[in-house]
């Protein structure tokens, strides 16, 4: 293999990085890292038996929701390896087609996220806007066909990354700054014309983040409008708390990606631990958070878990 000079190559492994400044504290951040895939896979897989088991929760809400789960755990495995190697075993190095591998995923399920939750807030447009047509609007076959639809979407315009990827000479080094990969970080220690790169990156996350977050706003909008002409307040407020847990799962999904955004555009000399950190809570606090989230305000989701409980008691 050729080494680190003019001569472009491509690295047989790329090395990851933890946290920058605690290396002190690594079993610490071990231990932390591990507690939260520990909430985020067992929220999820027990949202997941929830739906499966409770013929109370087969609605399009709860269906939507397990799509949720099961792209939080997509997620979760998808960095679960190089993060726990990282950390726990302070192995850090990983295959270049394996990096690009994790990269398509760990990517393709973001996107995905995105998607669901614009699903979601479909979802609950209808439910509140037209409720009388609710079911025959929203039947199951029309819940599949929008699942694989935003599987289709996501697989389809992250397919060409790792080959864009691949195509380029890397001749900045081989240590990246996570301890996952990701396609700017990769771009970092790529050399030769990387302009098809960033602009594909730009066109994908304006034709995903950017089109799926205009469509949610607009569908609050329309709710918002819908709820403000009920006559009753009860009813106002009841009809907005449906609505929460869908609001806080947005919210917990897109604000540290404005937030990663930002710190990009306008604190440019920000210390890497700060860019490492903005990463992981985009990436680790989302999954973790969604089945908290409505575990706490769905009632339904409640009940369901109290029955469990019950029944394990007895």
């Amino acid at each position: 293999m050729l080494g680190f000079n003019s001569t472009p190559f491509q690295p047989a492994t790329l090395q990851l990085t933890g946290i920058p400044g605690m290396q002190t504290g690594q079993a610490w951040v071990s231990l932390i890292f591990c507690i939260l895939y520990l909430i985020s896979i067992l929220g999820n897989l027990s949202i997941l038996a929830l739906v499966v088991r409770e013929p109370a929760l087969h609605q399009p809400m709860y269906y939507f929701l397990s799509m949720l789960s099961l792209n939080d755990l997509g997620v979760s495995f998808s960095t679960l390896p190089t993060v726990l190697a990282t950390f726990c075993f302070n192995y850090r190095h990983v295959g270049f087609d394996a990096c690009l591998v994790q990269m398509f995923f760990i990517h393709t399920f973001s996107f995905m996220e995105s998607g669901i939750l614009l699903a979601m807030s479909f979802d609950r447009f209808v439910a509140i806007c037209d409720p009388l047509r609710y079911a025959t609007v929203l039947t199951n076959s029309r819940i599949l066909a929008m699942g694989l639809g935003i599987l289709a979407k996501s697989f389809i315009t992250l397919f060409p990354f790792p080959f864009l990827v691949k195509r380029l000479p890397f001749c900045k080094g081989n240590v990246l700054h996570h301890s996952y990969c990701l396609h700017p970080d990769l771009m970092k220690v790529a050399c030769g014309d990387i302009h098809v790169n960033n602009i594909y990156g730009l066109f994908v996350v304006i034709f995903t983040y950017g089109v799926d977050s205009v469509f949610i706003l607009l569908s609050y909008a329309l709710i918002l409008r819908a709820v403000l002409a009920i006559a009753s307040q009860e009813q106002r407020l009841k009809a907005l708390n449906t609505c929460m847990s869908h609001i806080c799962a947005v919210l917990a999904f897109y604000v540290p990606i404005i937030a990663v955004s930002m710190i990009h555009r306008f604190w440019k000399q920000a210390p890497a631990v700060v860019h490492v950190m903005m990463s992981n809570v985009y990436l680790f606090v989302p999954p973790m958070l969604n089945p908290i989230i409505y575990s706490v305000k769905t009632k339904e989701i409640r009940r369901g878990i109290l029955k469990i409980f019950h029944k394990s008691q007895t």
